[in-house]
Parts: structure tokens; C-alpha cells; sequence
């Protein structure tokens, strides 16, 4: 039996308000970056010893793997290993409750005063600058493949398909990624 599983068997279940409150501090203390892994760390490991170090690489490595934020999938996994699912939403809820009554409270800000000029000028400016950051993050996803003919081709057959012929997303997606797929192993054999 290893020493965590021991120390389990000893110990009562982690309580549901201190994986909320622990991941609470994590977006609290963990802002930008990677730094919400370091504090996550240092809470689930160094402080409340939930986790070894090994078991925490571990965690963070299958993260890695998983979509959307790394933190995120950290405290799904944390409130997994501590909880099952009731810790999972206690871990996660505890991270996402500021963020989610910041754009709350800001979004019923906007509503209020949506009819005033200055308001919706800040609103334009901010959607153009967002549309202009996903446009240069797409344009540099297609820089690595541009020796790639079949790679730009896909890509632009994709955005054409959505953008301009209006097809479902998944559909697309069903569609190419295996033909994009076969195509590139048939690639990758010629130049063998």
C-alpha cells in the first residue's frame, strides 16, 4: 500500500469547504500565467498535504493533455482524488466563483447603460481587439505548417466551409480532420 493510500485510510475525508476555500486562494493568488499551478501546488502538496509531489506532476502532466486551462483540470482532478464528484464541483466551483461574479456583475453593468455612446464605443473597441487577437493566433497556428501544402489547404477548405458556406462546425470537423488524416500519412509514407 503506498504512503498516500495509507495516510487515507487514516485520515477523515477532506472537508467539501476547505477543496472550495483551497482553490478559492488558487485564483486569488494564482493570477496570469502559470501561476495558478504553483499556488495550486503549493496548497494541495505543501500546505493541506493532500498530494505528494509525484501524485501533483502526475496530475498536472495528464492536464497537459486535457482541453482548456491546466488549473482548471487540476481541480477537477484534486476534488476528483479528494472527494469524487461532490469534491470536484467544490474544488472547481471554489475557482471559478470570483471570475464568474466579476463578468456577472460587469455584464449587468453593461446591460444597464448599454443605450449610453461611450459605452458601446468601448464595447466595439474591445470586440475588434479580439477579433484582431484571434485573427493574428490563427494566422501564426498556420505559420509552422506553411511548407505544407495539404496542411494550408485543409485549413483554408475549414474556414471556408464555416465562414462562408455556413456548415456546423462538428459536421466540418467529421468531414476533414480524417481525410486530413490520410492525407498526411500518405505524406509521410512518400517520404520514407
Amino acid at each position: 500500500m503506498t504512503e498516500m493510500a495509507q495516510r487515507q485510510e487514516l485520515e477523515p475525508a477532506v472537508p467539501l469547504a476547505a477543496l472550495f476555500t483551497a482553490f478559492l486562494a488558487v485564483c486569488l493568488y494564482g493570477v496570469g500565467g502559470g501561476g495558478g499551478v504553483v499556488w495550486a501546488r503549493r496548497i494541495a502538496v505543501e500546505k493541506h498535504r493532500w498530494l505528494t509531489d509525484r501524485e501533483f506532476a502526475d496530475i498536472v502532466s495528464l492536464c497537459q493533455f486535457m482541453p482548456g486551462p491546466n488549473i482548471v483540470g487540476i481541480a477537477v482532478c484534486v476534488g476528483a482524488k479528494m472527494r469524487g464528484t461532490v469534491g470536484t464541483i467544490a474544488a472547481v466551483s471554489g475557482f471559478l466563483v470570483i471570475p464568474w461574479a466579476i463578468g456577472f456583475s460587469v455584464g449587468l453593468l453593461f446591460l444597464e447603460y448599454a443605450y449610453l455612446p461611450v459605452l458601446r464605443n468601448i464595447l466595439g473597441g474591445v470586440a475588434a481587439t479580439a477579433a484582431g487577437l484571434l485573427i493574428a493566433t490563427g494566422i501564426r497556428l498556420l505559420l509552422p505548417p506553411r511548407r505544407r501544402p495539404a496542411a494550408l489547404l485543409f485549413a483554408g477548405l475549414a474556414f471556408g466551409l464555416i465562414a462562408f458556406a455556413k456548415l456546423p462546425l462538428l459536421g466540418v470537423l467529421f468531414v476533414l480532420v480524417p481525410l486530413s488524416i490520410a492525407i498526411a500519412g500518405i505524406e509521410k509514407a512518400r517520404a520514407r
